[in-house]
């Protein structure tokens, strides 16, 4: 392919659209020059549609199969001012709800003035025979948001940013976006927006904001802190944190630490010397620690008095559940009596469900009225199965959304309306983060119990902090760890092997027996090609095991054996393509009716409604499991149904699914399979970790196969790196319940 370099100027009108990414913005279109001749033209040119003008900067190219082609740089882009071209504009689908028979009905009313009275007034389209004022409404609201859109695109393409930035900055600021971006360019480096820091100052540098401006030394640091928070990390070292944002943007850390001091002074950053370090967070986190510190203090040093016979109250909840409790769950049962909080922590088998459901029903016997909660959706459901009672995620439970500015979450439950509960149950307390057990503390009535009830050993929540652990060590909670395993599992080599990879020995792999299977594979594409096999038809033929009841797993997502090819092969054989079938091609990948996917954010705002229209909400949390049920073009919409909860997204917000065949060992913590196959793969020192395997293999209810080189698995049980999340939870709650640190 070869180029010139020189910038040259082409002016046309859009004849069509031959491909168009809606992802990025890619678009290969026609365009019938100022000449009259048809050329190709390559570039971003996001929602192009035909009829419109363009005048556009750029190269001419051959590419080695398409040809000759325009590589467009830049694009000044005009709508359509002719009737017919606005016709031709509207008739082929520039804007969602206008087919050719709308088209023709707006154009020979209003002529030239068409996308005039389409953005302004809508009232007009109305008196059309056959445009109700809803549907005139509508056609007017996605007219004026495309619009925008495009502008806004547009906007961010001239300083050659991605489009996808454009489309989540509309979602937040509308028409707004703009004007905020050039008063602070720094908000694409947010969250909300997904930036990096790198994108908004190229953005902000061709804006004139200086190097060693405060603002961009602000930015760079706080941006640093959010990072360092999306590792686990709730503060930085001062002066690690001048270091690396020095490094970042280029400036001496001794610049960046004077910037540091005023952050400090006014409060966008909060500072306290803990733990040995002159520590910097970001103030949610800090105020969210301190709370969750005082509040667990505070709890664990409630004690209740009992009052009856603790042997009669047992023997009759034995009698009811007809089992037997094991001298350390009599012992639980005693300590969840006797102190408003406490901490139950084991491996897989050691009784820690036995533990909740005892618990349960004491708390029932004695009239104090219990929730049960779980950071995921999928681990809620499991809890819900295993107890008979209903559970929800505590997102749900306390009932969160996002807060009027579109970027912060607040819940609807806190210390102002507080949970109805005399008790909380928590479970797989391993994945909570500082900033959730900090809200679920606050919407606790003030006498509440709370059981906290996870595995110690699994990976720690992907956002900050390090909570369950930080509880457990910090030796001022009342703490059970159950470790026998019980004899109706005790014959699991799934559970027997768990065990074992804890404790850092091998077991034998060899041993292809009961649960646990391993299928030696060297080759990443016999590797592939087996657990694709495995899905499709072999355990589905011999061992009746669905697909729909298999999760594969890999501790990676990129690679040949990371999650995104895999998912790929597996789409290809358990959902192939089928004229019945409609698609959405979406960037690299193609969502199809029949496929499974997962939510990857939590979205507060989606609304969803129950298939037999009995029951309606909002908010799909991040590992939610769906299956996508219908496809509409028209609509530009894709329905997904989670466990019988139907959502409907639009097609800008597919960015939020991702497809689920296969996935990451971290996505699959909190739930539960009935088959489980790991992709043993290389991948990094930091995901080739024994908790990585633990997790995984714990996953697994009936079935466990690991597919690929033996060595994989040994190195990762010999590989106990687990990096030090930066967090002072520990000494916190020991310093307030008047304990030494140490």
């Amino acid at each position: 392919m070869e180029e010139e370099k020189e910038l040259i100027e082409l002016a046309g009108s859009v004849q069509s659209v031959i491909y168009k990414n809606e992802e990025n913005g890619y678009t290969v279109l026609r365009l019938v020059d100022s000449n009259g001749e048809l050329v190709t033209v390559v570039g971003c040119f996001p929602y192009a549609a035909a009829g419109e003008s363009m005048i556009i900067s750029g190269s001419w190219m051959t590419h080695n199969v398409h040809g000759r082609q325009f590589k467009a740089e830049y694009a000044q882009r005009l709508l359509p001012t002719s009737a017919s071209a606005i016709y031709d504009y509207l008739a082929q689908g520039a804007v969602r709800g206008i087919g050719p028979a709308i088209a023709s009905l707006l154009v020979n009313r209003f002529g030239e003035d068409t996308l005039d009275v389409l953005e302004r007034s809508p009232e007009k389209l109305a008196q059309i025979k056959g445009i109700s004022p809803q549907k005139a409404q509508q056609m007017s609201e996605i007219f004026r948001k495309q619009t925008g859109l495009r502008r806004l695109m547009e906007f961010i393409c001239s300083y050659g940013l991605r489009p996808i930035l454009a489309i989540r900055m509309y979602r937040y600021y509308a028409d707004s976006a703009v004007a905020i971006l050039q008063e602070n360019p720094y908000i694409l480096a947010a969250s909300h927006i997904g930036g990096s820091f790198a994108e908004a100052d190229e953005m902000a540098l061709e804006l004139g904001i200086e190097l060693k401006s405060d603002n961009r030394i602000a930015a760079a640091a706080l941006f640093e802190l959010e990072y360092n928070a999306g590792g686990g990390h709730c503060f930085i070292p001062r002066d690690k944190l001048a270091l690396v944002t020095g490094q970042m943007i280029g400036v001496e850390p001794e610049r960046i630490d004077e910037t540091l001091g005023e952050m400090i002074g006014d409060g966008r950053i909060s500072f306290e010397q803990i733990a040995g370090c002159d520590a910097c967070y970001l103030p949610r986190l800090y105020e969210a620690e301190c709370h969750t510190a005082a509040r667990i203090a505070a709890m664990s040093e409630r004690k209740y008095a009992l009052h009856m016979d603790f042997s009669t109250l047992i023997a009759s909840l034995e009698a009811r559940q007809g089992i037997r409790y094991a001298p350390r769950q009599r012992e639980t049962l005693q300590m969840a009596l006797e102190n408003q909080i406490i901490v139950i922590t084991g491996g897989p088998g050691t009784g820690k469900t036995t533990s909740i459901r005892a618990i349960l029903s004491m708390f029932d016997r004695l009239g104090i009225k219990t929730l049960l909660t779980a950071p995921t959706g999928r681990a809620a459901k499991r809890m819900t199965e295993l107890t008979g009672c209903e559970a929800s995620t505590v997102h749900r439970l306390l009932g969160a959304r996002f807060a009027e500015d579109e970027e912060n979450v607040v819940f609807s439950k806190n210390a102002s309306d507080p949970l109805e509960c005399g008790a909380v149950i928590l479970d797989e307390c391993s994945m909570v983060d500082i900033s959730l057990m900090s809200a679920l503390l606050e919407a606790m009535p003030a006498d509440a119990r709370l059981v906290l009830v996870g595995d110690a050993d699994q990976l720690p929540s992907v956002g900050p902090g390090d909570v369950f652990s930080a509880i457990l060590r910090s030796e001022a909670v009342p703490a059970v760890r159950l470790t026998e395993i019980f004899r109706q599992r005790g014959e699991s080599r799934i559970v027997r092997n768990a065990h074992m990879i804890n404790r850092g020995e091998h077991p034998d792999l060899s041993e292809n027996a009961g649960d646990f299977f391993r299928l030696k594979r060297f080759q990443a594409a016999g590797t592939i090609e087996t657990i694709t096999e495995l899905c499709s038809t072999r355990l589905p033929g011999k061992m009746h095991i669905s697909s729909e009841e298999i999760q594969v797993l890999s501790p990676t997502r990129k690679g040949e054996l990371g999650t995104i090819n895999l998912n790929r092969s597996l789409q290809e054989a358990l959902n192939p393509p089928a004229k019945e079938k409609k698609e959405k091609p979406f960037g690299s990948v193609v969502f199809r009716e029949g496929d499974r996917v997962m939510q990857i954010h939590n979205n507060y705002e989606i609304m969803w409604r129950s298939e037999d229209n009995t029951a309606a909400g909002s908010g799909i949390y991040n590992g939610d499991i769906g299956v996508i049920t219908q496809i509409d073009p028209e609509q530009e919409s894709l329905t997904v149904s989670f466990d019988g909860r139907l959502a409907v997204y639009s097609f800008d917000q597919l960015l939020e699914l991702e497809h689920a065949w296969a996935m990451t060992v971290h996505k699959a913590q909190g739930s539960e399979y009935r088959a489980v196959i790991l992709a043993l793969c290389p991948t990094s020192q930091m995901l080739s970790t024994r908790d990585i395997l633990y997790t995984a293999v714990t996953r697994a209810k009936e079935l466990l196969i690991l597919v690929g080189d033996d060595q994989i698995a040994y190195q990762m049980i010999d590989n106990v790196r687990q990096s030090r999340r930066y967090n002072a939870l520990r000494v916190r709650i020991r310093r307030n319940c008047g304990m030494a640190d140490k």
